[in-house]
């Protein structure tokens, strides 16, 4: 397509859906990120519930739920998450390529599309840089970090940049998204599939928790929350959808009949009315991934007050193994679902930003506003009782149960990067050490056959980088570098 109109440019951002049937989209909304949903601790995977059906199960999901560093590194040859964000970043390079070329326009519009491209661009680097790379510090700062791509040149170096001149480009970009003037709320709704002040706010907010740098992070989910501040009231917003009954153990005496009660958006795989009209949305951006299971684990579920937390009542789905195929004989576990059976929210949203308020004040040893802050929130999730606002006794107390509420309220699509830097920030209190017992594995099978093995992520593993794609490594000739494990 040849580039000559100011609208054209407008129409490559307005591509927040990913493509069907081959149409060109730039799918700014997905993110199929294998790691941020198998490798963490909200994830469940054990001997017992492999047993029940196998077939549920892929290799590649299994080798990212135990942090594989041998058999991922060697043969992992396409990732979507690598391939579709880069994607991102060449739209967002085209439209600052050719915006001082195109017809039409007026100087202000120009501008702030100016600014939606480079917070593509930023958020892009961001989630490819707390996948593939090191956790940020004084340390790891010269480790590989990622290509930088800042043309549509297809002869611009490929080679992995240094770390800090990665986090250098995303703040250069956040610096330029924060030009825009556009208001989250246009015409009476917000158009937050687009860059905003508010969602630039809320990805700044972001960016600087996980740098920790708390001081910042406050002020910029102030900003965001004082520009848009709208929450979803499970008490009287959330509704249940259209139910499905199975048949469990058929042919048996144990024969019986199971109703699955799913949230109201869950049938909806392609419709994105839904997934639009969330109204907390800064920055419209969802998880994904093709398994159609977030099984969550149980320290997760025991999180939550399952008599009174809507968010229990809404997204843990009793009897959810049933959808996926675990009906004769029958074995029973939940899953969470938001929308659809894989689709997460995962860009900055109000609640985000309460939590984020929230943690930057406990870390400032100011526990009361912090509790405030949560409460604020958990009175929009839970039923009304005594059981809805928290207290802390000091700042200890206070970084916990923010942590315990940031897992309750964001579970799957930010547990990763939460991960990352609690094991690398100089606080010790919120460390977490993953460990996990499951059979042992090859390229190709699970070996049921062996004794079970326990699985370890310390602090100070280079798995926290996850490996990139072979096929981009050979496609670069080997210009690009595999992680070193």
């Amino acid at each position: 397509m040849e580039i000559e109109r100011f609208d054209q440019l407008e129409q490559i951002m307005n591509g927040y859906q990913p493509a069907l049937s081959g149409a060109p989209s730039a799918g700014f909304s997905a993110e199929v990120n294998n790691t941020a949903v198998y490798s963490t601790d909200d994830y469940f995977l054990d001997k017992q519930l492999y047993d029940a059906q196998p077939g549920a199960f892929n290799l590649t999901g299994i080798q990212y739920t135990f942090w594989d560093a041998d058999i991922l590194p060697r043969n992992l040859t396409t990732d979507r998450f690598w391939t579709n964000e880069y994607s991102k970043i060449f739209y967002a390079n085209t439209v600052l390529e050719y915006l001082d070329k195109v017809s039409g326009g007026t100087a202000e519009q120009k501008a702030n599309l100016k600014a939606d491209a480079h917070l593509v661009r930023a958020y892009s680097y961001w989630v490819l840089a707390n996948t593939y790379c090191l956790p940020y510090s004084e340390a790891t700062k010269n480790e590989p970090g990622l290509p930088i791509k800042l043309t549509i040149n297809f002869e611009e170096a490929e080679a992995r940049q240094p770390l800090h001149k990665v986090y250098e480009q995303i703040e250069s970009d956040l610096a330029e998204a924060m030009k825009t003037t556009v208001p989250l709320v246009q015409s009476g709704r917000p158009v937050h599939w687009r860059a905003s002040k508010a969602g630039v706010n809320g990805f700044a907010a972001r960016y600087w928790l996980n740098r920790y740098n708390y001081a910042k992070a406050l002020e910029y989910a102030d900003a965001a929350l004082s520009a848009y501040s709208t929450l979803v009231d499970y008490n009287t917003e959330m509704r249940y959808g259209q139910p499905r009954t199975v048949t469990l153990n058929a042919g048996t005496p144990q024969q019986s009949t199971y109703t699955i009660q799913y949230p109201y958006a869950h049938n909806n795989q392609m419709d994105f009315t839904d997934m639009i009209g969330w109204k907390e949305f800064l920055y419209f951006r969802m998880l994904s991934h093709g398994s159609w299971w977030y099984v969550p684990s149980p320290e997760l579920l025991a999180l939550y007050d399952q008599q009174h937390d809507l968010r229990y009542r809404y997204h843990v789905v009793e009897g959810y193994s049933y959808d996926r195929g675990m009906i004769n004989p029958s074995y029973d576990y939940p899953g969470y679902v938001f929308f659809f059976k894989d689709r997460v929210p995962s860009g900055p949203t109000v609640a985000e930003m309460l939590l984020i308020r929230a943690e930057a004040l406990a870390h400032a040893g100011s526990a009361g506003p912090a509790m405030d802050a949560l409460n604020q929130l958990r009175a929009k999730r839970m039923e009304p009782g005594v059981w809805v606002n928290l207290t802390a006794t000091g700042k200890d107390d206070a970084i916990r149960k923010v942590a315990e509420e940031r897992r309750r309220e964001l579970p799957f699509s930010q547990r990763w990067y939460d991960l990352r830097r609690y094991n690398h920030n100089e606080y010790e209190g919120d460390d977490v050490i993953l460990t996990r017992s499951f059979y042992p594995y090859t390229i190709s099978n699970v070996t049921t056959s062996q004794p079970l093995k326990t699985y370890t992520l310390t602090k100070g593993s280079r798995r926290w980088a996850a490996p990139i794609p072979n096929t981009d490594i050979t496609a670069s000739q080997g210009v690009i570098e595999q992680n070193k494990y």
